[in-house]
């Protein structure tokens, strides 16, 4: 019997992560019957290249929505509180890569090799996590799994792509200016120059001293690993790098466990892959995952700040699994439990 084909509509597809959800889409042969992309009225009526054919890209419009299977939304909260909703209230289910819905009690947040029968939950909507949420938990879950996590203090230094292409052009005129010894433009995406520095600022400060990006972290690590009591205290850096989002972790676990189990616990994990030899310099980094769909994990070793402590440190390519392919492989596990 031929595979089904769906229809699926990608709004916010000439941004960074709407081009890779074409790629992703289109490597893992996912079976997309029709394309839809909305964009701007600025994009459209631009031609991609998906599938082998020129689709168009068509001005924001909810007409798109009509039959549509799946919806991938990856342009900002606003717009995802205006077309996650129509989406769904249309039949299709609405995967969305913004924080609009991710902590709502009945929208599932999901990584699908942690927490994929989480779909079957769904009301329309499906939630894909933060991109610096996802390295942090995909090393945590199997730690859990065996012995349960009281307690994470974390780091993250994250590239300017996850904040978009401006970014990543605000990033690349500083470097060109710098290397040119032509006077740096002013820093407009970041409130300092990001070139050959490190902000430790993501998203807007909140009340607490902490930011929405480090609340965003400890929110959603406990509801992807269902573990509602779960510690977790972050502080998230912009680096300046094109690509690749990186985590240290300290993480205080439910009961004992040897360094080499955490290893070969972490190394089981589907979608992780372990980089653990650091004395033959063997260790990841954001250049080894980018243009990957994995995690890599590694530096694991006792963390004495803790009873029963493990530290490690975990990359991913934050456009890639941190985004797009995790939305994709959350609609194949739509599919692959019947549920569309």
């Amino acid at each position: 019997m031929p595979q089904r084909q769906y229809t699926v509509v990608i709004v916010g597809a000439t941004g960074v992560v709407g081009r890779t959800l074409l790629r992703v889409m289109e490597a893992r042969g996912f079976p997309a019957g029709e394309l839809r992309l909305v964009a701007t009225s600025r994009s459209a009526g631009t031609r991609i290249s998906a599938y082998g054919r020129d689709w168009t890209v068509a001005a924001s419009g909810e007409e798109a929505l009509e039959g549509a299977d799946f919806v991938f939304v990856s342009a900002g909260g606003d717009v995802s509180r205006r077309w996650c909703p129509a989406a769904a209230g249309a039949g299709a289910i609405a995967i969305d890569d913004s924080s609009a819905f991710r902590l709502e009690a009945h929208v599932p947040l999901v990584i699908p090799e942690i927490n994929g029968d989480d779909v079957a939950a769904h009301r329309g909507i499906i939630s894909q996590p933060n991109c610096s949420t996802t390295p942090l938990v995909m090393a945590l879950a199997p730690l859990q799994r065996a012995v349960g996590v009281r307690r994470v203090v974390a780091v993250t230094y994250q590239s300017v792509s996850g904040t978009g292409g401006a970014a990543v052009r605000e990033l690349e005129a500083q470097q060109r200016a710098r290397v040119l010894g032509e006077p740096l433009p002013a820093a407009a995406v970041y409130p300092r120059r990001i070139d050959e520095n490190v902000l430790p600022v993501v998203d807007a400060f909140q009340e607490d001293g902490f930011t929405k990006e480090e609340h965003k972290v400890a929110a959603e690590s406990r509801k992807i690993l269902h573990a509602p009591h779960l510690l977790v205290s972050a502080t998230c850096a912009r680096v300046p790098l094109a690509v690749g989002h990186s985590v240290a972790a300290h993480v205080e676990l439910g009961g004992a466990l040897e360094v080499a189990e955490a290893r070969r616990l972490v190394a089981a994990m589907p979608g992780v892959t372990l980089m653990d030899e650091p004395a033959a310099g063997i260790f990841p980094t954001a250049l080894d995952v980018a243009g990957g769909d994995g995690v890599l994990v590694g530096r694991i070793r006792r963390d004495p700040a803790f009873d029963h402590g493990i530290a490690f440190w975990a990359v991913v390519d934050n456009l890639r699994k941190g985004a797009a392919t995790n939305m994709v492989q959350i609609a194949e596990a739509v599919i692959a439990r019947g549920l569309r």
